[in-house]
């Protein structure tokens, strides 16, 4: 007979020895014949320069003992060899029942014991058998499909973790933080190591744990949290067949967790119960892991960083762009998922670059917060002249805070107080929202409107975290941050009476750190000013009053309120300055008077908008005076 050609070839010679040696027992047990069976060192060895056989790495990797290895190897058997099949059929008195039972294995291989049938004995604990039917020892044995596939030396993904479970590769660029990914490493040479990787982004994780496994000389199997079932009898399952991938596969498990509650409640006995080298890895610890499981935490990701990720994504194009990058990296920080994404879109060009990196900052704040599309600019606002010229250096704030910080070295020399945070004071109506609409227009940055029954929680320290998925989804994008009607969010702490008043502080507290460490626009908005704690007026660098509007401003709104694609006629703005309103009232008449004259096929004429201003003032339970309306008609 020839040599084997290649691994394959000597593996399935060495397995049909094997399975010959398992169906001369059983063929002997049928004939209740004395012969004895051949030796175990007639089961070829791991002798091939290859590398061990499939059998024996299974025997290995689950410390099975020769009765397992046996009993695997007749299960296996009447799958692969139909005469072992017959063999079984005979032996077992049944020749249409193929599937050896427990009791025949008990009965006809040598060295059997009771025991390894036991619930936690590798056999049935690792599930390289099952067992089908009621009973255990008359009950037919059946392999576990993956099994008979690796015996035959296909080390495949096991069907039943496709689409769930993913095999990454490390990183060709491998990763920035080589020293905490050595330590990582060490950590998990330990068998049954567990850890939990935290920070960066999503990515920055995976390189992480990848560089550790690859480091180890392992693969990394990847899971998503929120794929981990709740019921705890299909998380069990999922557990077992997890481990066992992790086993065939020489591999590290990484479970991806979000901050959510119910996710960790998910994730964590998953890890816990798992028994091979595993990592949790999320923006922030594990809570119920501590002091089972070390955090490793990813720093920040530098400008640098952000650079060289750039830099590779884009390739020869980066030098094109060369001018685009140094704004972009200034502004926005891009998971490398997302840096990649915007890289590889057609026909971009420094024009471009800052819109598609907007875009790709987006679904970070999808559902956290409203996005509003800024329409109004600076010639929209009536303000006086100082609060104008404020708002005006907002955006100068913005617009260098790169150039600063990073530049000019002022973030070098502390972190506290680079949050550019404003509050914007007054009436309903005044124009605060639209205020915040041009400073993101100018800035050309997306506005978004923190909705705060997303926020709020009755349950303690749930508000911190929904804070926290608000601020660190945003520091992607650089984006502005508008709390609308803030004092009902961040009002005075209050003194100590109970356990509620002290955490209701530790909210607020939380808030003032987070604030001051974002590196983006914060806008708070509130019609009672004085309700605000004073901390926060301390560490708000801009405070923007919005006065009522007086009859000359007013009437300048109205100049300005109808789009020049409203036919009107004899308006006269003065008399309509007259409502004692502030814009957003203005506004709101001015509508539903153009909804008047539409639905009476004329133009929006002051009857129509007097109309609309006796709706508008019942809304608001005012009369609408003699003085307001004199001389309207």
């Amino acid at each position: 007979m020839s040599e084997p050609r290649d691994w394959t070839d000597a593996n399935q010679q060495a397995l049909v020895a094997a399975l010959d040696r398992v169906r001369r027992i059983i063929e002997a047990h049928a004939a209740q014949s004395a012969t004895q069976p051949a030796p175990d060192g007639d089961i070829p060895g791991d002798g091939h320069p290859a590398g061990p056989f499939a059998l024996d790495a299974l025997v290995n990797l689950f410390g099975l003992s020769p009765f397992e290895r046996d009993v695997v190897l007749l299960c296996a058997g009447v799958e692969l060899d139909a005469r072992l099949a017959a063999a079984v059929g005979a032996a077992q008195g049944r020749p249409d029942l193929h599937d050896p039972t427990f009791a025949l294995a008990l009965a006809a291989l040598p060295g059997a014991y009771w025991s390894a049938l036991a619930p936690g004995a590798p056999l049935r604990g690792w599930r390289l058998v099952e067992i089908r039917g009621a009973g255990l020892t008359g009950a037919p044995l059946r392999i576990d499909e993956r099994i008979l596939h690796f015996l035959t030396g296909v080390n495949q993904l096991d069907d039943r973790l496709a689409g769930l479970v993913t095999a990454v590769g490390a990183d060709a660029d491998g990763t920035p933080h080589d020293q905490l990914a050595a330590r990582l490493a060490s950590h998990l040479r330990q068998a049954g190591a567990l850890a939990q990787v935290v920070g960066g982004d999503l990515l920055a994780r995976e390189a992480l744990a990848a560089a550790a496994a690859a480091a180890l000389g392992c693969g990394l199997l990847r899971l998503r949290g929120a794929d981990v079932p709740a019921p705890a009898a299909e998380r069990a399952v999922l557990t077992r067949l997890l481990a066992r991938e992790a086993v065939l596969g020489h591999a590290v498990v990484l479970v991806e967790v979000d901050a959510t509650p119910e996710e960790a409640q998910r994730v964590t006995p998953l890890v816990q119960t798992l028994g091979v080298r595993a990592l949790a890895a999320g923006p922030e610890p594990l809570a119920a892991l501590t002091g089972a499981a070390p955090v490793f935490e990813l720093p920040p990701t530098s400008r640098d960083v952000q650079l060289g990720t750039w830099r590779r994504a884009l390739g020869p194009l980066a030098e094109r762009l060369n001018g685009a990058l140094p704004p972009v990296l200034g502004q926005f920080r891009l998971s490398t998922e997302a840096i990649r994404a915007v890289a590889s879109e057609t026909d971009l060009d420094p024009g471009s670059l800052w819109d598609r990196c907007r875009r790709a900052a987006r679904p970070a704040l999808h559902g956290l917060a409203q996005r509003i599309e800024p329409v109004a600019g600076w010639d929209d606002l009536v303000l006086p002249p100082p609060q104008v010229a404020t708002l005006r250096e907002i955006a100068v704030h913005v617009r260098r805070q790169s150039q600063v910080y990073d530049d000019w070295g002022f973030a070098a020399k502390s972190a506290r107080g680079l949050g550019i945070s404003a509050l914007f004071a007054g009436p309903s109506g005044t124009g605060k929202t639209m205020a915040a609409e041009v400073l993101a227009r100018d800035l050309r940055l997306d506005l978004y409107r923190i909705d705060l029954a997303t926020v709020v929680s009755k349950y303690i320290g749930e508000t911190e975290k929904n804070l926290r998925r608000v601020f660190d989804a945003a520091e992607s994008g650089g984006s502005l941050l508008l709390f609308d009607e803030a004092d009902a969010l961040f009002g005075k702490r209050s003194e100590v009476r109970d356990s509620h008043d002290r955490y209701a502080n530790i909210e607020v507290s939380y808030l003032l750190q987070r604030m001051e460490a974002y590196r983006g626009l914060a806008i708070l908005t509130t019609n009672q000013k004085n309700a605000l704690d004073p901390a926060f007026l301390r560490r708000i660098r801009f405070v923007v009053q919005f006065p009522f509007p007086d009859a000359g401003q007013r009437a300048a709104i109205w100049r300005r309120i109808f789009p020049a694609a409203t036919p009107t006629t004899a308006l006269d703005y003065e008399r309509l300055a007259q409502l004692a309103v502030a814009g957003g009232h203005i506004r709101n008449i001015a509508l539903h008077g153009a909804f008047l004259a539409a639905d009476r096929a004329e133009p929006v004429g002051m009857g129509h908008l007097l109309e609309a201003a006796r709706g508008e003032y019942a809304k608001l339970e005012r009369p609408l005076t003699d003085a307001e309306s004199r001389g309207w008609r």
